[in-house]
């Protein structure tokens, strides 16, 4: 005989579900009551009704109250699906045949052996309706050996109901682990265990009374040996002769098994249910469709979205489609779309809007639910809240690509922006103009770090002005700005925004008097792989090209054909200061030549000022005022300077050796060396080493120490003082210095730039500077030494005005070594007569 179950469930996933595990038998189904209602007036013989109390349409208590009335279905069993413990009084009111409850979210795995036990009810209550009337025999063998427990009892005394019972079947007394006579002698609420017995003599007395036509229910005996055994009961009248006033029968079957699983599986409910509850998000099923058309939401939906969870399921309200932020709708179901034939997770990141309009940022990670056909029946998975994270994320991510200071895009993202745009722009136009205020930090000495930053926010900000679509500003590094630009017209263009730039920011650097430098560079066109490093040092190179310590303007420069010679030159010098470094080239390349400096008092020769000369068989001659700042910049002058110290000390001991104790030598230091630990320490060594006289030596610094740490280097040179060396300051008045800085550092001597003396020569004299640096030197308790003396005329300006020594080609070229000796000696013996 054919099993029939009607399966009547909103959802079509529960639907399939009862399908694919109950394939053994007919299984009907039903979207709604309405359908439900249609399909048991079409298909007589419907044994058995899996329902859904809440459906659209018509409920499952309105199809059960219609059933109700119709004798039909007096008999028919139901099986509820519910989300509670316990049936509604309501649904027990109805007094229909035997119902049960099956507890949602289904579990599979206990699904099919709940269904198996009702059929094979069913299957015996046929059984039995067909053979009872018929002879004993036939009776006694469906009895004897059906799968399940049968136990027959009356009463005459209601008030001694549970004790009657007088047949039991094998299987009955296999599940309870008693004999017939031990159970007839302590009745079947002796055997009950003590948490049961309420519940059950409840309903056997509605029973009894005829408030019900039979009641099930799930329930424990207790074996001799103490174990419990769970059964499945279902409970009816019995009528086996006139003699009895009350009659039933009960039916059982073990479930010990089943109530293991869904114990098991109930505490697997509990701990996710926790899991849930913490989550902080949703979890989801929800249809593969366009709205995403939810069939399951967790709590969680209300604290991530602001809607209830009951507002998304099967689109009540809104769709999850409707929550998801526009512009990554298409985005989302394409990656669905591309994931789900391939069988893979799901995971993406993306915005939401909450029910109070505020954007979240979740993380959704899910995948698909298969059938046996490989079709798609549902997805499954979390969307969780990573808003946090992506604050953080957003703000780590901004200050990587931001300078702090003026909220401008930094190095590494201009780096990073070139990189693509090259690649994915091959025949788009594009430039960089570098803009170079480097000159700024000679105002940080006079007015503090503050002042001078405050200046470049302010130059930050005036230059934004100018930023479009297709021009953006960077501040690459302290005191450096870039435009980069792209599918600009023609160089003119780039030519014409640079003045726009440059009188921008000459009206704002207009009282503070300093200027800087402009480059422009093309980047070349339909090329994959470009050096971004190098495009940034070329600009670099054409920026600095023409910077002016004094001038205030901002000039412009194209990286050139001209320029790229001027690039490689200085390339050839890194690669000659380099080797003479390392000792890799012959000493002879690095030389020194020595220019005599006379005492106007005594007409003698005072000393010698050191020249630092390079001269290789690639580059010839190496002007100082060329290779001298290309060490600076590349911190060679730190080994090349010492091989010059060495130098100087030798010359020294030459001299001392042809009996000019003394005649003394200067040696130009930069700032550079001075501000380096170690240098001190390591100039007292070599003199220890070389025994020079510390009397004889000069150290000669430039006003550019004015622009760095004073009191460091005043404590240097004050330690080199104590020894006996003296200090002069090179260049005086050609730098950004003042007289309080000029009186804090303990020097010996000043020495007044060419750039002065050459004055006394276009000018009147009477005007000329020359004799007010003489003065103030004099009052510092400085002696001063005029460089660059050339003419007769000069040389009587600085008598007249008591300077005390001079150098130039006046007096002599810069010498030799030998040249320098042979000069002294013929100096002297003029001087002698």
């Amino acid at each position: 005989m054919q099993i029939k179950i009607l399966v009547v469930d909103d959802s079509a996933s529960v639907r399939l579900i009862f399908k694919n595990k109950l394939k053994e038998y007919c299984i009907l189904t039903a979207c709604d009551g309405m359908e439900a209602m249609r399909v048991l007036k079409e298909h007589d013989g419907i044994n058995l009704l899996i329902m859904d109390l809440n459906m659209p349409n018509m409920n499952g208590l309105q199809v059960l109250e219609s059933l109700k009335e119709d004798k039909r279905y007096r008999k028919l069993r139901t099986i509820i699906l519910t989300d509670y413990d316990e049936l509604d009084n309501e649904i027990k009111g109805l007094k229909l045949g035997a119902v049960d409850y099956i507890r949602k979210p289904i579990h599979e795995d206990s699904l099919k052996a709940r269904i198996d036990l009702h059929v094979a009810l069913l299957r015996a209550e046929q059984m039995l309706e067909k053979q009872l009337g018929k002879e004993k025999l036939t009776f006694e063998m469906i009895f004897d050996q059906a799968p399940i427990g049968i136990a027959i009892s009356h009463s005459s005394d209601p008030n001694h109901f549970d004790r009657a019972i007088i047949r039991v079947n094998p299987m009955y007394e296999q599940i309870t682990g008693r004999k017939k006579e031990e159970l007839i002698s302590l009745g079947w609420a002796k055997i009950t265990h003590p948490d049961d017995i309420e519940e059950d003599m409840k309903n056997f007395k509605r029973l009894q009374a005829g408030e019900i036509k039979a009641y099930s229910m799930d329930k424990r005996y207790i074996r001799p040996d103490g174990s419990i055994v769970w059964v499945h009961m279902i409970v009816a009248p019995f009528n086996l002769s006139n003699d009895h006033q009350f009659s039933h029968i009960c039916l059982v079957q073990d479930i010990t098994e089943r109530r293991v699983l869904e114990k098991a599986l109930n505490e697997s409910e509990r701990s996710k249910s926790v899991l849930l509850s913490h989550l902080p998000g949703l979890a989801y099923r929800c249809n593969y469709d366009n709205e995403w058309t939810m069939q399951y939401v967790s709590k969680g939906c209300f604290n991530l979205t602001g809607y209830s969870p009951e507002s998304l399921l099967y689109n009540r309200d809104l769709s999850y489609n409707d929550i998801i932020s526009p512009e990554y709708r298409e985005v989302l179901r394409n990656e669905w779309d591309r994931i789900i034939p391939l069988k893979q997770p799901f995971k993406y990141e993306y915005e939401i809007i909450t029910a109070s309009g505020e954007k979240k940022w979740v993380l959704e990670m899910g995948q698909g639910i298969y059938n046996d056909d490989g079709e798609v029946e549902a997805l499954e998975g979390i969307v969780l809240d990573i808003s946090d994270r992506k604050e953080i994320e957003n703000t780590l991510k901004y200050n990587n690509e931001h300078d702090r200071w003026t909220g401008l895009y930094n190095r590494e993202y201009l780096v990073s922006l070139l990189e693509k745009d090259i690649k994915e722009k091959e025949k788009s136009k594009k430039a960089l103009i570098g803009i170079n205020l480097s000159m700024v930090q000679l105002l940080t000495a006079n007015y503090g770090y503050q002042y001078s930053q405050n200046l470049i926010k302010k130059a930050a900000e005036a230059l934004s002005q100018h930023c479009t679509d297709n021009r953006l500003l960077f501040q690459p590094r302290e005191n450096r700005f870039i435009f980069y630009l792209f599918d600009y017209k023609d160089k003119n263009e780039l030519v014409d925004f640079s003045y726009v730039i440059a009188e921008t920011l000459e009206s704002l650097f207009v009282t503070e008097r300093i200027g800087g430098g402009i480059g422009i560079l093309e980047i070349e066109q339909n090329q994959n792989e470009v050096d971004i490093d190098l495009l940034l040092t070329r600009l670099l190179i054409a920026s600095e090209r023409f910077i002016s310590m004094f001038g205030k303007d901002l000039r412009i420069c194209f990286y050139d054909e001209e320029l790229e010679a001027l690039v490689n030159r200085e390339r050839d010098i890194v690669e000659a200061l380099n080797l003479i470094a390392l000792d890799g080239h012959s000493n002879d390349d690095l030389y020194l030549q020595y220019q005599p400096i006379i005492d106007l008092r005594t007409g003698s020769i005072f000393g010698f000022e050191a020249l630092a000369r390079l001269r290789t068989e690639k580059l010839g001659p190496v002007s100082p005022l060329e290779f001298i700042p290309i060490a600076e910049k590349t911190k060679l002058i730190l080994p090349i300077g010492e091989k010059v110290i060495v130098k100087a000390f030798h010359f020294l001991n030459k001299l001392k050796e042809h009996g000019y104790d003394e005649i003394g030598v200067s040696i130009n230091i930069s700032v550079i060396q001075l501000l380096t630990p170690s240098f001190t320490g390591r100039l007292l060594e070599l003199m220890s080493e070389m025994q020079v006289n510390p009397k004889n030596i000069g150290i000669e610094i430039t006003e550019s120490v004015f622009a760095n740490d004073c009191d460091n280097i005043n404590n240097n040179i004050q330690k080199l003082r104590a020894t006996g060396l003296y200090i002069a300051i090179d260049d005086f008045g050609t730098g950004y210095s003042s007289l309080s800085r000029e009186k804090e550092l303990k020097t010996d001597c000043t020495k007044i730039d060419k750039y002065f003396i050459d004055e006394l020569l276009n000018e009147d004299p009477n005007n000329a500077l020359a004799s007010d640096i003489i003065s103030m030197a004099h009052k510092l308790g400085h002696y001063t030494i005029a460089e660059g003396v050339e003419d007769e005329r000069q040389l009587q300006y600085l008598e007249k005005y008591k300077c005390d020594k001079i150098q130039g080609y006046l007096i002599s070229k810069p010498l030799d070594e030998d040249d320098a000796l042979e000069f002294l000696k013929k100096y002297n013996k003029n001087l002698a007569l």
